[in-house]
This record gives structure tokens, sequence and C-alpha cells, in this order.
């Protein structure tokens, strides 16, 4: 590969705690960089990384993503700063505006000017993690502190922004430490995600960011049929309009047409080209029966390591 590139997997939270437990031993075993634990309808995401994480040292522990909307700043600087303390400081914390369906329609909020309510709990939430007092009053965040937030021994969470849009990337770039994607092919992360975060980053002065990017993976004999099971499970996300966007973006209609699906030298192939598209960690679905699974941990394992 051209760059550096981290290579992760997304956990299967879909299962008892000592599965979980097992399946991030065999990650950190294999030599996997980092896991990322998903919140949708599931665990609690920093909770189950705390826990799981206190078991098993070594691999980096991430968020793809935390919706910001149900979590005062404070109170997620302070479970954040928590999951530090108790894993070695291994937290990537990965955050998100979610979805208008999700905010409004179940959790009965306002998913008005999304950009701005989240530059808003930024302005609190970063130096809530640097171990500041914060006194920020915005149009729909606001926080006050007296006293910084004190998590013995934890130091400041990366802080990965779920941006796919150019006002999103400008404010992860900014402000944040840089961006996580889902459903963003590999073309589309090359040509506008990196640029446009990274020159946000240089004009503020900061280091560069960090682009996180998670698509599906498949190492199989069998493409045609991998990648029908592919649009199958994920069918959902091509109707939500910021991943259609990315879709377009692509010149892609479904999950399977960005998705990292064929045999050990194709997917390999797939992976580097994503790394030299200037992408910084990798978090691979994997997806398939339970041989392409194995195939496709083995071949993931080998990257990792080389």
């Amino acid at each position: 590969m051209a760059k550096l590139l981290r290579i992760g997997s997304i956990l299967n939270v879909d299962q008892p705690f000592a599965g979980v437990v097992d399946q991030l031993r065999r990650l950190a075993d294999a030599g996997f960089d980092h896991a990322f634990a998903t919140q949708i309808f599931g665990p609690d995401a920093l909770t189950l990384l705390a826990a799981a994480g206190a078991e098993v040292p070594g691999i980096g522990l991430g968020t793809g993503v935390v919706p910001i909307h149900p979590r005062h700043p404070m109170m997620l600087a302070a479970q954040a700063l928590t999951v530090q303390a108790v894993t070695d400081n291994r937290l990537i914390l990965g955050i998100g505006l979610s979805h208008q369906v999700m905010v409004e329609g179940i959790w009965g909020m306002s998913y008005e000017k999304p950009a701005r309510y989240m530059k808003e709990y930024l302005a609190s939430l970063m130096p809530l993690l640097r171990g500041e007092a914060v006194s920020s009053t915005g149009e729909r965040v606001t926080t006050t502190t007296p006293l910084p937030i004190g998590v013995v021994g934890a130091t400041a969470p990366p802080v990965l922004v779920a941006a796919l849009g150019t006002v999103m990337l400008k404010l992860a770039g900014t402000v944040a430490d840089g961006t996580v994607t889902w459903m963003t092919g590999t073309s589309t992360v090359g040509d506008h995600i990196v640029p446009t975060i990274t020159a946000a980053a240089e004009a503020a002065g900061r280091p560069a960011p960090r682009i996180g990017v998670s698509l599906p993976v498949s190492v199989t004999s069998n493409p045609d049929a991998a990648k029908e099971r592919i649009n199958q499970e994920m069918a959902i996300y091509p109707s939500l309009p910021s991943y259609k966007a990315m879709l377009d973006k692509e010149g892609a209609e479904s999950a399977a047409d960005i998705g990292f699906v064929g045999d050990e030298e194709s997917v390999a192939a797939s992976v580097a080209r994503l790394a030299d598209a200037g992408a910084t960690d990798f978090m691979a679905s994997i997806t398939g029966d339970q041989a392409e699974r194995e195939r496709t941990f083995a071949l993931l394992s080998e990257l990792a390591r080389s």
C-alpha cells in the first residue's frame, strides 16, 4: 500500500456480551488495529466498549457512531473519558447527527439546522474532553460548567465526526480530529472526502485529519451471490438522503456497488486503492457465509500485520 492504513472491523454487537469479548480478543490476536461498535437499536456502544475493552488489551476501540441528539455534551464527555480511564486511553470517539427519520420520528427532537447543531455541540464537547471548563451558549446547545470534568488517568480521545457533505466535512476538519464514513465509495473518498476535510484542517492549522472508511467486505468465490446478499442486508441505506447522495457521487446504486467483493487478490487491491485515495483507517463490515467470513478475516489480518 502506498500509505499507512489502519485495518479494523465492525463488531457484531447483536450477541451475548461474552461473544463480543471473544470477538474483540480474536481481532486483537489477529493484529487488527481497532474494532468499532455501531449504535442503532442495540447496546450502548460506549458502555459495551468499556466493559469489553477492559478485558482485552491493546486494540483500539471505536464508536461508529454515537448519535449526539440524545446526549448533552457534558454527559457524552464524561462517558467517553470514563471509557478512556478503564481501557488505557484506547477510545476513538465517532459521533454523528444520525438521520431526520431517527431524530424526529423516533426521539421527537428537532433536526433543524443539523450542521449548526453539530457546530454548537463540538464547541462544548471538544474542550470538555480536554479537561477544560466550558461556557458556551448556542441556539440549540448550551453548556456552562464551573469546573472541568475530572476523570483520573483519562486523556482526550480523538473525535471523528460522521461527515459526508461539504459543510460537515469542513466543520470536522476545522474543529475535530477527522471523520468516519459509511456507504461512501473509494472514488468519492479520494475526490471529495479527503480533499475537503484536509483543506479545512490545514486552513485551521490543525494536524492532518484521520479519515475512517467503513464498507462491506466479502472474500468469496461467488461474487454475484455475495453482492446479492449485501444488497439484501443493507437495502435501507440507499433510501437515506445522505447515503444516496454519496452513492450518486460514486455513480453507484447499491451497497454492493461500492463494497469490496471478490477473491483475495481483488479485495486486497481494493483496500490498497482506498489507502491510495487518502483513507487512514478502514473498518470492514465483514459479510457472507461462515467460510467467506473466515476468508475475509484471514485476508484482513494479513493486511493489518503487513
